[in-house]
């Protein structure tokens, strides 16, 4: 159970829970940073302890409600996100400008907040909409019109009670010759005689009040020598002049926590500013209210654009600008200027602490690292360490309760650790001073030590975020890790930039550091094509007497180099000598170029160069080196027609790399093979049953768009081809439901329900057709759509249905089904003339053969004129189609068809095997898989497996 204010203990009893697992309350006094939730039937609360906690800033804006948060690292508020406050729609955090951290509340239509300062930590109430108690100011506004003020007086001290009867915000001070009392709200004040027209009352010679737009302000002529206390409870305020009390205190203010050139007062249950013109003097001067109990300011600070005056209560500013803003939102009083506040920047406290004895020097430069930081002296490395190490937790420790403390100390055995390579115990002892003095984030030189000690370890994108500060925009050495950390990441050209920024300052580093960026810029060279360049700097490198790690780098380099200069003989030779060295990281890609050299001059086989790669894809994990193996091993893949391993190899990176250099090009390279492979034919060699198995394993590396839809259609019709309906219905099903709309989801669901016909589906055709309705189809996919519903229909026995569907559509496949239906319903006449008219004038080519389906509309005519005796009809077909029997694929049945000496006789058992042999439906399927081809490009020769 957390500690409660009093207005808490008001509100109802409060039973807390910990959002993480919460230590006693002397553990939290530990914690920067710690946040606690708790909630009764009436509000949620939620606090935040610690020396950062105790410095959150709180405020509104429209529905949103920011805690301003002194911490980079996002805090674990989980708890909150799962199962927001009533009243609260949603949680989230995000980076402020600066380097703090903001949490961020949307508060639901109605909801309200209040929040305040009390047992050492922020609090924030949230209220359910229409739960919210009504605010002082508010009851105050509706309560009293006119609020009594009671004066009591004695030789040297003068007494004003104010009755408000609820609440309300005050400030009181001191200007010159006169106390000054603004409230929060617009009453007019009931002197009753006290103090008015001049009287002597005691100490004080007169006053005078007036009431403004939100606010009432009281003038009392006082001498100066006088003191000014206030005291408030509830809805009464009063001030004492003259006698013994005591000024106010309770109000902190400092710069603000983000580095801006803002002031930020902290100050419970600031209500109002108020501006005010002094009638005797003519200046203009700002009041900031607070509500009971009373707390001020103890002395006068000033800076060059302001002055916070002592107060008994509130804050009282004056200044000489016009443009100066006071902000008072919750606990917090900003004071600021379009331009910022003229400051003394953070870094005095560097200075703060005086010279210390042999601490390592600061650089001219914030992100300059300089050789002597690593010198140990005569004791050496140890007794250096450890005497540093003791002066930053000294201070460290005197630090706990002053964020304005000194950090030179800590700073000192910051520049120790980088210097030494200790980098990550670098990071720890900047980290902790940002911790406790969240403005440190924009000092230069600590984001700039914690800069260089990030690119040391690894951590570039964070190291990237420090160097990004506007407080390094102008710094050369911050130029050179960018240009580096560019080099790293693969940004060849902003690399060369920022190189050629920070090359005033380069020679300052330390000899390796010198190496290291004389090795990238020369790589960053070569890979613009500036050869020249990267001799220059190559010879640089190797003119520094770097280490050996750094020089065998630059080796890697110049390997290179000679590479694209042609000479591939030298090149070989540095890499097979560079693959001998003991260190993975350098040896790695010199093997790697020791073996795509070989490969390109015939000295290594395929088989074998893979055999290599496959083993070195193991040895070097994780950065830019594995991803340049795996290409080149999966290039070898699909090159021999392996195209499975291909795609495992390219897989293997994946997105646990998705940040190192080379991550897209790997990506591209999955998706180029998947396009050939499905798209330009590669896969044609393979088997369909092969072909659809490598698919569906890769599947999500189909491309969104046209080119996706194609591969599944050229898939779907060779699956169709080999008779594997329900894997071709599979994939172009997924198509309709999760990847189109309009008019392409229209296209593909014909398709589909095309399938499901071929596959005797008629019921899941109707469901394709019908859940792909939409205006504005072209005509002739509209009658395709049509004739599918019919013939659909018709497969279901609904006759009728299906003749109602094609209405009066005279298009090729309409007249088809038509026929179809006519002939299931036994219309013989009906039925044999569509089909007859189906064969329009075929008769007129009698040198080209039927095709079958124009053999099985033949056959049904004549049978269909057969069984309604037609002899006239059947004796024209007879003379016009005989020349086709001779070299019909069913000629017996065609003969049979067109015998007029049978109509009449014949029934139609008679002809039932005959017209089975006609199945004008594969007739229909045949054609479908030749439109299938056509469509997708099946007509062309496949492209054969390499």
């Amino acid at each position: 159970m957390l500690k409660t204010t009093v207005a808490a203990a008001a509100a109802g009893a409060v039973a807390f829970a910990p959002l993480a697992p919460l230590a006693q309350d002397v553990g939290r006094g530990r914690d920067p940073l710690s946040i606690s939730i708790g909630q009764n039937s009436g509000f949620t609360r939620v606090e935040f302890g610690g020396v950062i906690g105790l410095r959150s800033q709180v405020r509104r804006d429209g529905d949103r409600l920011y805690v301003r948060l002194g911490v980079s690292a996002a805090p674990d508020v989980s708890r909150l996100r799962v199962d927001p406050p009533q009243g609260v729609k949603s949680v989230e955090t995000r980076m402020a400008r600066g380097g703090g951290t903001d949490l961020i509340l949307t508060l639901a239509e109605g909801a309200d907040y209040r929040s305040g300062v009390a047992d050492g930590v922020v609090w924030l109430n949230l209220y359910a909409p229409g739960k919210a108690p009504e605010r002082a100011a508010e009851t105050v506004a509706r309560a009293n019109a006119v609020v009594p003020v009671r004066a009591e007086t004695s030789a040297d001290k003068t007494v004003l009670t104010f009755q408000w009867g609820a609440p309300v915000g005050a400030a009181v001070f001191r200007r010159g010759e006169a106390v000054w009392v603004v409230f929060d709200t617009a009453a007019k004040l009931d002197l009753n005689g006290a103090l008015r027209g001049g009287k002597a009352s005691g100490p004080a010679s007169g006053a005078r009040w007036a009431a403004g737009p939100g606010y009432t302000a009281l003038r009392i002529a006082a001498p100066g020598d006088l003191s000014v206390s206030a005291q408030g409870q509830g809805g009464t305020w009063t001030v004492s002049i003259g006698g013994n009390g005591a000024g106010g205190s309770g109000v902190e203010v400092d710069r603000s926590d983000d580095g801006a050139s803002t002031l930020v007062a902290r100050m419970a249950g600031a209500t109002k500013t108020v501006w005010l013109t002094d009638p005797l003097v003519g200046d203009r001067f700002a009041a900031v209210t607070a509500l009971a109990p009373g707390k001020g300011m103890a002395e006068r600070r000033s800076t060059v654009d302001l002055t916070l005056l002592p107060t008994a209560q509130g804050l009282a500013i004056e200044t000489a600008t016009d443009d100066l803003k006071v902000d008072a939102a919750g606990d917090l009083v900003t004071l600021s200027r379009p331009r910022g506040l003229t400051l003394s920047p953070p870094s005095a406290l560097l200075q703060a602490a005086g010279s210390l004895v042999d601490a390592p020097p600061k650089a001219n430069d914030p992100a300059l690292i300089l050789a002597d930081w690593a010198a140990v002296g005569a004791a050496g490395f140890s007794d250096r360490y450890q005497r540093l190490q003791d002066e930053a937790m000294a201070e460290a420790a005197a630090s706990d309760d002053n964020p304005r403390a000194p950090i030179a100390a800590r700073v000192a055995f910051a520049r120790f650790l980088v210097g030494s390579g200790l980098n990550y115990e670098a990071i720890g002892v900047l980290n902790g001073i940002i911790a406790k003095s969240p403005s440190m984030q924009g000092e230069p030189e600590v984001r700039g030590l914690r800069g260089a000690a990030r690119v040391g370890v690894g951590r570039l994108e964070e190291a990237q975020a420090d160097f990004a500060i506007g407080a390094l925009a102008n710094d050369p050495a911050a130029k050179v890790w960018q240009g580096y950390i560019a080099a790293e990441q693969g940004d060849w050209e902003g690399a060369r930039r920022a190189f050629a920024a920070g090359a005033s300052v380069v020679d300052q580093f330390p000899k390796e550091w010198r190496a290291r960026f004389g090795a990238a810029h020369a790589m960053a060279a070569v890979q613009t094509g500036d050869l020249p360049a990267a001799r220059q700097l190559l010879a640089y490198v190797f003119s520094q007497n770097a280490p050996a790690a750094e020089q065998l780098t630059a080796r890697l380099v110049q390997a290179r180099l000679f590479e694209l200069s042609g000479d591939k003989d030298r090149a070989l030779a540095i890499y097979k000598a560079v693959a001998r060295a003991p260190l993975d990281g350098i040896a790695t890609p010199a093997k790697l170029g020791a073996i795509s050299l070989e490969l390109e001059r015939g000295a290594l086989t395929p088989d074998k160069a893979a055999q290599r790669l496959e083993q070195l894809k193991w040895r070097w994990r994780g950065d830019a080196t594995e991803l340049s193996v795996i290409r080149k091993l999966s290039d070898i893949y699909l090159q021999q027609g392996r195209y499975r391993e291909a795609l495992e190899a390219l897989r293997g990176a994946g997105k646990r790399m998705a940040g190192v250099p080379g991550a897209a090009e790997v990506q591209a390279d999955q998706s180029n093979a998947f396009r050939a492979l499905f798209l330009e034919g590669a896969a044609d060699g393979l088997q369909p049953v092969q072909a659809l198995a490598l698919f569906y394993d890769f599947r999500e590396l189909t491309p969104i768009g046209a080119d996706g839809d194609e591969m599944v259609r050229r898939l779907s019709r060779r699956l169709i081809d080999v008779d594997l309906l329900d894997q071709a219905a599979e994939l172009l099903k997924h198509q309709v439901d999760e990847r189109l709309d309009g008019v392409a989801k229209a296209q593909v669901a014909t398709n589909l329900a095309t399938v499901y016909l071929m596959n005797r589906q008629p019921e899941k055709a109707l469901q394709a057709i019908w859940g792909s309705r939409t205006t504005l189809l072209p005509a002739a996919m509209n009658s395709e759509r049509r004739a599918l519903e019919a013939r659909a229909l018709m497969d279901l026995g609904r006759f009728d249905h299906a003749m109602e569907v094609l209405d009066r559509d005279q298009s090729p496949p309409a007249r088809e089904v038509r026929a179809d239906v006519l002939w299931k319903q036994q219309k013989w006449t009906e039925a044999a003339q569509q089909y007859e008219g189906r064969l329009g004038d075929r008769y007129k080519t009698a040198g080209t053969p039927l095709s079958p389906s124009e053999e099985g509309w033949l056959i049904r005519a004549g049978v269909g004129y057969s069984l309604s005796s037609n002899r006239a009809a059947l004796t024209r077909l007879q003379g016009q189609y005989s020349p086709f029997i001779a070299g019909a694929r069913s000629a017996n049945a065609m003969r049979v068809a067109l015998d007029d000496s049978l109509s009449g006789v014949a029934g139609t058992s008679d002809f039932a095997g005959l017209t089975a042999g006609a199945d004008t439906f594969v007739g229909w399927v045949t054609a479908a898989k030749q439109d299938f081809r056509k469509e997708t490009g099946g007509d062309r020769p496949a492209t054969p497996a390499r």
